[in-house]
C-alpha cells in the first residue's frame, strides 16, 4: 500500500489520535496543569507503541519539578542467513534517526478570541483548530505516522529514537541536563525536527539555520537620590540623559553595530543561499503596510528577508527611568534601566558577545555615573549545510509531497536547544517544519492546514527512503 492510500484508509483513526492528545490541556507555564503533563506523556507513550516503537517509556526530569520526557526507540529487524530466523538488527548496522517534539502547549487566554473551545479540534474550512494543532502536537503527528507507515509496511530502515520534551514553551530548562546524562541512549546520525514553518502553501522552504540571542539589562546609578532638576540639571549628569548616549553609541546610521570584534566570527552569507533567499516572495511595500512603518532600516549591503534572518542585529526592547506618571515633576532621575537583546548569527557564540557587550558599555560610559550590565540569559545559533545528505533526503522528501523543490531559508527567531543538542551530541539538525504563518501558533485560533498536515506525513516517509 503506498503512503497516500495508506492515509486515506486511516485518516480518521489519524484525526482521533490527534484529537485525544489535543483535548490534554498540556500547559507547561501553569502549575494547575501538572496532572496534565503527565496525563499527555503518558498517552504519547501509548501512540510511539502502537505506531512501531518496540521500546517507550516515560523519563524523569533531571530539574526538580520538572515535566517528564517520552523516550521511543525502533530498531529494525533482520533476517539471520543461516536460520532464517528474525532478530533486531544492530544499532550501528543502520543510520540512527532521532525525532525531537515537545508534548507543551501555551496557554490559551484570551479564551474570548476563540472561534471554538481550544481543547476540542474544530475542523473547518480544511484547516483544525485547536491549541496545539500545530505547535506542536500536529506536527510531532507528522512524524509519528510516517514512522507508523512505513514500520507495519515494511519499509523502515533506520533505526528511530524518539525524544519528546513537556517544557519547549517554558525554555527546555530540564533538556540540557538530559541529553548530558542520556547522551548514549540519544547517540544518532541526524536529529529530525517538525516545529518550524515553511514560507507558504504554495512556497516550501526547508528551515536552515536560526539566529542566537543574548539579552542583558542596564542599569545605570547616578546621585543618591532623585534630584530637583531646577537646583540640580546641567551641573550633574543624568542617568537617563548618559543611558540614552551609550544606547546611541552601539548601531551606527548604516545599521552596523559598533561593539568592537563583534562581527569577527560572522559568516557571509553563501551565493546560493542569497539566491535563494532572492526567490522567496516577498513585497516590500506590503511588508510596511502589513506593520504600518513608513520605511525599513537595516545593516547597507542587504536585503530586507536577509537582515531579519542572517545577520545579526540589535535591539532596545524596554527602557525607563524617572517620572511617567501624570502631569509633570521636574526631577533629574537617580537611575535609568534598559533592557536590550542582540539576534546571533551561527558561529558567534553568545558568551563571547556577552561580554563583548558589557565591556563597550563600561568603555563608552560617561562619567559621573556607575553603570552595571548584568547578562539575562542566551543561546547560540544554527545552521545546517544545504550538502548534508540528510538535508537532501529532506529535500527531496519536499520535493514529492509538494511537487516543487523546497527553498533553504533562515529563520530570524532562536530555538537553542538544536545549538545543544550539537554540542552534546555532535550532529547536526535537520528542521523539517510545516507550520505556516496563518496557523498563529501561540494565538487565539491557532490552527493546521489539512492538506499540508498529509503533505507533511508524504515528506518525511520519503526523508526516510532517500536516506538510505
Amino acid at each position: 500500500m503506498n503512503i497516500n492510500d495508506y492515509i486515506s484508509a486511516h485518516r480518521a483513526r489519524f484525526m482521533d489520535e490527534w484529537a485525544s492528545l489535543i483535548r490534554i490541556p498540556s500547559v507547561s507555564c501553569e502549575q494547575e496543569h501538572k496532572p496534565d503533563m503527565r496525563r499527555c506523556a503518558e498517552r504519547w507513550k501509548q501512540l510511539l507503541l502502537e505506531a512501531g516503537c518496540q521500546r517507550a517509556e516515560i523519563m524523569a526530569a533531571p530539574t526538580e519539578d520538572g515535566n517528564p520526557f517520552v523516550y521511543g526507540e525502533y530498531i529494525p529487524e533482520r533476517k539471520d542467513r543461516f536460520t532464517e530466523r528474525t532478530k533486531p538488527a544492530s544499532l550501528k548496522e543502520l543510520p540512527t534517526v532521532l525525532v525531537y517534539a515537545h508534548y507543551d502547549v501555551m496557554p490559551v487566554a484570551p479564551l474570548e478570541l476563540w472561534q471554538s473551545d481550544p481543547w476540542e479540534p474544530s475542523v473547518r474550512d480544511g484547516r483544525l483548530y485547536a491549541r496545539g494543532a500545530d505547535d506542536d502536537k500536529g506536527q510531532a503527528m507528522i512524524q509519528v505516522k510516517a514512522f507508523e507507515y512505513l514500520v507495519r509496511t515494511g519499509q523502515m530502515n533506520c533505526n528511530v529514537k524518539f525524544i519528546f520534551e513537556g517544557e519547549e514553551e517554558i525554555g527546555s530548562p530540564s533538556l540540557a541536563a538530559f541529553i548530558e546524562q542520556n547522551k548514549d541512549m540519544l547517540a544518532c546520525d541526524v536529529i529530525l525536527v517538525s516545529d518550524t514553518s515553511m514560507i507558504g502553501k504554495d512556497t516550501p522552504s526547508l528551515t536552515v539555520g536560526l539566529r542566537g540571542l543574548a539579552y542583558w539589562q542596564i542599569e545605570v546609578d547616578g546621585p543618591c537620590r532623585d534630584l530637583h532638576s531646577g537646583h540640580f540639571g546641567g551641573a550633574v549628569r543624568n542617568p537617563i540623559n548618559a543611558l540614552t548616549q551609550m544606547l546611541a553609541q552601539v548601531v551606527d546610521d548604516k545599521g552596523r553595530i559598533m561593539i568592537p570584534h563583534f562581527y569577527d566570527d560572522v559568516l557571509p552569507i553563501p551565493e546560493e543561499e542569497r539566491r535563494m533567499i532572492a526567490q522567496i516572495p516577498f513585497d516590500l511595500e506590503a511588508y510596511k503596510r502589513a506593520i504600518d512603518v513608513p520605511d525599513v532600516f537595516g545593516e547597507e549591503g542587504y536585503s530586507t528577508l536577509e537582515r531579519n534572518s542572517c545577520r545579526p542585529s540589535f535591539d532596545i526592547c524596554g527602557i525607563w527611568g524617572g517620572y511617567t506618571g501624570e502631569g509633570s515633576k521636574t526631577v533629574l532621575p537617580a537611575k535609568a534601566f534598559a533592557k536590550v537583546s542582540c539576534r546571533l548569527v551561527a558561529n558567534q557564540d553568545h558568551e563571547k558577545i556577552s561580554r563583548l557587550f558589557a565591556e563597550y558599555m563600561q568603555s563608552v560610559a560617561p562619567s559621573g555615573v556607575r553603570v552595571k550590565v548584568t547578562p539575562m540569559h542566551g543561546g547560540q545559533g544554527y545552521i545546517c549545510p544545504l550538502d548534508l545528505p540528510a538535508y537532501k533526503a529532506a529535500e527531496k522528501g519536499f520535493e514529492i509531497a509538494f511537487g516543487k523543490r523546497p527553498l533553504a531559508a533562515r529563520r530570524g527567531g532562536s530555538i537553542p536547544i538544536i545549538a545543544e543538542f550539537e554540542r552534546v551530541l555532535g550532529v547536526k539538525t535537520i528542521l523539517m517544519g510545516f507550520g505556516l504563518e496563518q496557523n498563529a501558533i501561540h494565538s487565539p485560533n491557532e490552527s493546521m492546514d489539512l492538506e499540508v498536515w498529509e503533505k507533511g506525513i508524504i515528506a518525511v516517509t520519503e526523508f526516510y527512503k532517500a536516506l538510505v
